[in-house]
Formats: structure tokens, sequence, C-alpha cells
């Protein structure tokens, strides 16, 4: 199912790590890089990426299951058999109805029991698509509207809590575009043959699902395409990606009355109603142009057309919980035709993910018992210090920003919370009923329990202790309302975090990581909330012209780069994340040459100089094999660039690559010092 979160501007995308502060004195240094995981037949200065990673690529050909196989995914493939084991404790106890472990096995239990799932076909969601036949007036149809919303089936927005960007004390209710089956409005509006193509399968994916639903296969059809033309209406009406990062253009703050003022033909009233949301206070609008359209279409739309189309979005959020003619069609689309898959995951991987998300804490509190040292902690927040240090240092440094503007830089940077590990107060899921009888009745059940959940903290203040995501999941965020970064306790493992690994290696993987984030409140879209997690403008004006040209550098480079014959990078889609990117290099730089200044010499590893080893070390971190299809899709929807982007797009700028590795001006990858760009 789609599920509404928190909208946070910075996670890193794939994966994260973290990193000790000193290397230990009784801890012998194990080495991490060998010639079986580089590719030494390949010039430094021409590919570093394919020189870093060649070999473990080779050692690590793409699954037919995976769309892209990297270091990172390797990490979050052990992490999976950890929680695993927790799970599958859990699923073959005994345990008290109500206890975690009970509702942790029930839901595993269910969603692995084939035979049910199965023989019960699409009977789960019949209830609501008859729901949705009946439909026999407008009136009914905000009722089945709000109904669906409430179970975060989400049929045309996303109506979610969050903090008031310039409130960022308080909670508020927001709302943002939705109704699209496709991943992104592009799919639906552009001619080229990637974006045909997508959108013949996934009329072939709707007509599979109606007739799985009973409907003749001529019926079927014609309902595909009513959803079709329906979802390339909402498409029209869609803002970009690239529109929506801005914070600017995406706040726009109402009452009720002036929601209804805004989109006056939708009965906001009757669907707040619905959700049991009668007064939710203040609403922020994300994209008001979104909102008047769909407002239109509740008037102008036949009631024909409205029930194909939430008929479809019902079965499509629903069909990879249902029988297996469901799966494998959502697999045919979601897998094969959108990202390149050749196989599907084990179901085991599947239904762990469905219970990690639907019990994320409850999986979590197990999992940190179980795998989480206390030293690690400890270790991350001496190490998030040290980066502190490093990006005033960088801070102090720039000769571009005034003294104003550094003053209160400095104190944005002080002011970043750190959440290491897991949350100080775990989340009560004792009203969340869970049993083993229906594997998608627990998904609806755990849909309205988090629905509930996130509609109970509108018009509260923030909870500033709260998580936005597991402890078990390997990644981390930057968010910019709350001017925080939190690193999930799975992330402590290597290739980001080396027990016994040395410094460098440390500095260049979890280091920048760190640096990374923290560079999220100064990149082109973080830089626009103060300390207190406030859209405001504290920049001067003269300051904020020079970044901007700073940064139009690092789009450039990006826009040249040629993922795909004719598929170039989208620089300005990915801008946030390569400044991040850029930026935590130079701030972990900074920060281990702080902590190696007074060790004199530091020797050679594995044949290669200390600075070698922190390059490689961040290298290692994006090491991946990636389908086409896989690599034209994020293209086109990720904010982070490819993994190998990441690596030979940023290490150009930085003088102490080329220094490190001897490289000239001859080098493939050489770009000259005034074409450099150069931010933190």
């Amino acid at each position: 199912m789609q599920k509404m979160s928190v909208m946070l501007a910075c996670a890193l995308g794939l994966t994260v790590g973290a990193c000790q502060t000193k290397q230990s004195a009784k801890a012998p240094v194990k080495p991490v890089f060998s010639a079986e995981d580089m590719d030494l037949s390949v010039n430094p200065g021409e590919n570093f990426y394919l020189y870093a990673n060649g070999g473990w690529m080779k050692q690590h050909p793409l699954p037919d299951d995976k769309s892209r196989f990297g270091s990172f995914d390797k990490l979050a493939e052990e992490s999976k058999e950890k929680v695993r084991t927790i799970v599958e404790k859990a699923a073959a106890e005994e345990a008290e109805n109500g206890s975690l472990a009970q509702k942790i096995g029930d839901f595993y239990n269910a969603g692995m029991d084939t035979i049910a799932i199965n023989k019960a076909g699409y009977q789960p969601i019949k209830p609501l698509l008859d729901k949705i036949v009946a439909i026999d007036s407008k009136e009914a149809l905000v009722d089945i509207i709000s109904e669906l919303q409430a179970q975060q089936i989400s049929p045309l927005f996303y109506f979610y809590a969050s903090a008031d960007q310039k409130n960022s004390e308080m909670t508020i209710a927001g709302i943002y575009q939705g109704g699209m089956g496709m991943p992104d409005r592009d799919y639906y509006l552009e001619d080229d043959e990637t974006s045909v193509k997508l959108r013949e399968a996934y009329t072939i994916y709707l007509t599979k699902l109606f007739a799985l639903t009973g409907q003749a296969e001529d019926e079927a059809a014609e309902q595909a395409e009513t959803v079709l033309a329906f979802e390339t209406a909402l498409a029209e009406a869609s803002n970009t990606r690239l529109q929506n990062r801005d914070p600017h253009a995406t706040y726009n703050k109402v009452s009720v009355d002036g929601l209804q003022e805004m989109a006056p033909e939708f009965p906001w009233m009757a669907f707040l109603s619905g959700i049991n949301m009668p007064e939710p206070g203040d609403i922020n609008v994300n994209q008001p142009a979104f909102i008047k359209a769909i407002a239109k279409m509740y008037e102008t739309e036949d009631l024909g057309t409205w029930k194909a189309f939430l008929s479809a979005t019902v079965i499509r959020n629903a069909a990879a919980y249902l029988s297996d003619d469901f799966v494998k069609a959502n697999f045919a689309f979601y897998g094969e035709a959108l990202s390149g898959q050749k196989a599907m995951e084990p179901r085991w991987k599947k239904v762990l993910g469905s219970t990690s998300s639907a019990l994320g804490e409850a999986v979590g509190q197990l999992f940190v018992a179980e795998y989480f040292p206390p030293a690690a902690k400890q270790r991350m927040d001496d190490l998030v210090e040290n980066l502190r240090i490093a990006f005033g240092q960088r801070i102090d440094q720039l000769e571009w920003m005034s003294d104003e503007t550094k003053q209160a830089a400095h104190e944005k940077l002080a002011a970043i919370r750190v959440k290491i590990g897991y949350p100080n107060k775990w989340r009560d899921y004792s009203a969340l009923a869970i049993g083993g009888d229906s594997y998608l009745n627990n998904i609806l059940a755990s849909n309205r329990f988090d629905f509930d959940f996130e509609m109970s903290k509108i018009g509260q203040p923030v909870d500033k202790e709260e998580w936005h995501m597991f402890p078990q999941t390997v990644n981390a965020y930057y968010s910019p309302v709350g001017n925080e970064i939190v690193f999930p306790a799975a992330i402590l493992q290597p290739p980001f975090f080396y027990l016994d690994g040395d410094d460098a290696v440390n500095y260049g993987a979890i280091g920048v990581v760190i640096g990374h984030e923290m560079t999220h409140g100064f990149d082109d879209k973080g830089r626009l909330y103060g300390k207190d997690g406030n859209l405001q403008t504290w920049w001067t004006e003269d300051d904020s012209e020079r970044f901007n040209k700073r940064a139009q550098i690092l789009v450039d480079q990006f826009n040249k780069i040629e993922v795909l014959p004719g598929t170039f990078a989208n620089g300005e889609l990915s801008l946030g994340e390569n400044i991040a990117d850029l930026g935590g290099l130079a701030i972990a730089y900074q920060a281990y040459q702080n902590a190696s200044k007074d060790k004199g010499e530091v020797a050679k590893i594995d044949g290669f100089t200390d600075v070698q080893r922190f390059f490689l070390g961040y290298s290692r971190v994006w090491a991946q094999n990636i389908r086409d299809k896989e690599i034209a899709r994020l293209t086109k929807v990720d904010v982070h660039s490819l993994g190998e982007n990441r690596v030979n797009g940023p290490l150009p700028n930085i003088q102490e690559f080329y220094d490190a590795f001897n490289l000239d001006n001859t080098a493939a990858l050489y770009i000259a010092p005034e074409n450099r760009a150069t931010i933190w």
C-alpha cells in the first residue's frame, strides 16, 4: 500500500553507515581493499569508479530478482537476514495475545500462508469493490474517497500530518498530489519510446487486474482505457518533480474555508468528516493547481469513470498482497516493465518488508536489543561532533560568503539535532489488532492504525523525539523542518563502518555520509530553512547569488553526463544530493585531516596511502550493477545521481583527489580549476 510519510527532504537515498572516531590502539587494522575488489587495469584518471569497484562488480553480478545490486544493497540484504531471524522466532512462538511477538508473528505467518491467500483470490477486496460499484451519487462518491483515504489507499491525493514549514513547532495537515499508478507524471505525457511502451504495459496491467476480479476481457480493456485517460488528466494537472523541490511554491497554507474557496467543486467538509477530521485547522496545499483540477473533475466526470478509477486504485494497491495471479501481474509491470527485473524476490523477503513496515518500531526494539552495541552509539556521537567542527572550519574558510551569513550558518550548524540508533521512546502498538487469518486485512488494519496516528498529531506541538525511519532500516536522513540528522542502527556496518578498519576508510565512508546529511541543511533547498526549521530568508541577497552561480556549475556538469545513449542525467533534479555529496567529501576530508594531524606520517595499507584510502572508501559505498531500465527510471524519478556518477561526478572537483592519485590535465576526468564546483 502507498503510505504518505512526513516529507523528508534529504534521505541518503540508498544506504548509509557509521564510523568510529579513533582507531583503537589494541585493534589490528584489517585490509579492506584488494586487487580482487578493484580493477587495477583501469587508469584512475579515466574512470575512478571502475578502478575502485570493477572487481567487486564482477564478483557480484545482478541477481535476477534485482534491478540494481550494490554494496549498500548487500548490506540491506544482510540486515534482512537479521530481521528474518527475529520475525521467524516470533512467528514460531505461542505468544500471548496482544503482545508484540503475537502481532509480529501473526502478521508474518498470514503473509506466508499462500494456500489461504490463493484460495481467497480477490475476496479480501470485494467488499470495497462492491461499495464502489454501488455508488449512485456524488455524495456517495465522496464517502468512498474518504473511506479509502482513511485506509491509506489515497485515491486522489495524500492527506497527511507534518510540521508547519513556517512554524516548525506545530503540526498541521497537508495535501499532496497523487492518484497515478505510474511513478511519474511524465510517463503519461511524453511521447518518447520508453514512455509510450510503459503506457502500453500499464494498460495491459490494468486490464489484467480488472479481468482477475471477474470482468470480461473486452470490458476490462475498456475500463483500463478509461482509467488511463483519467490518470492522464491527473498527470496534466500535477507539478513536475523539479517544481516540487521549491519549498516556497509548495507552501500554501489555508483554512478549511480557504480550501473550499480554492477548489469549490469538491465537498471538502464532507471529505474531512469522512476521515474523522472535521476541524483540522490549517492545511498546507502543496499543489493548488492540482487540487483545483481534481475538484473540477469531481464535478464534471461521470460516476462510471469514477467507479473505474477507484476500483483500479483499490486493486493495484492491494495486488501485491492478494493471490499469486495478482502478485505476478503486479510484478510484470512494476518489476519487469519499469525496472527490468527478471524474477521476483523470494516471498519471505516481500512479507518481511511488509511486516517490518507495519510494525516497524516493534521489530526495531528486538533488532536493537539483538544487534546494536551501545559502543557504536557513542562512537557515532563523537564522530558527528568531529564532522560538525570540520564543517564550521569550512564555513570560516569560505571566500564567497559574507561574515553576516557565516554567523547565521554557524548558528544553524550548532542547532542541528542528532539521532543515532533508535528512538528514546518506542511507539505503542497496543491499539493495533493483528490476526493470523488474512494478510490483506492486516495490511489494511496497519494502514488505518497509521492514518489515525498521523491525524492525532494535527494541531499538536511537533514531537521532537519521533523518528521517521526504523532502526532496522539501512538509510539515513536530514529533515529541514526539524533541522536534524538521523542514523538508524542498521547502518553501523561495512561498507560504511569497519570496526577494525582505519580512520581514513571510515572517514571516507561514514564520515562523508554524515557530512552529506549535514550539508543538506545548506544545499539549494535546505539553506532556505533557518536554524529552528522555519522557511525563512537568512542569507544576504549577494550570498544567495554567489551560491547559485556555484551550484549552477554542478548542474551543468551533471547535465552533460550521458547515462544511456541519448539519455542524460538531470542536474537540476539531483542538485541537492550532488551538493551534499560534494560537501560531504570536503567536510569529511577536513575532519580526517583534523583527526590525523598529530599522528605523523600514516603508513600505507594494502599498498595505498591514507588519502587514497579515503577516496577509495567513499567510492566503495557506491559500487553497484544496474539494469538499463532501472537507469532510465531512476534518472527520471530519483533526486539522487546514479552510483557511478556519485563517484566520477564530485571527485574531479576536489584537488586532493588529483594529488592523491597523481593525476594531471591529461586525465579523462580532469576539470580545470576555474571550471570546478566549489561550494562548501
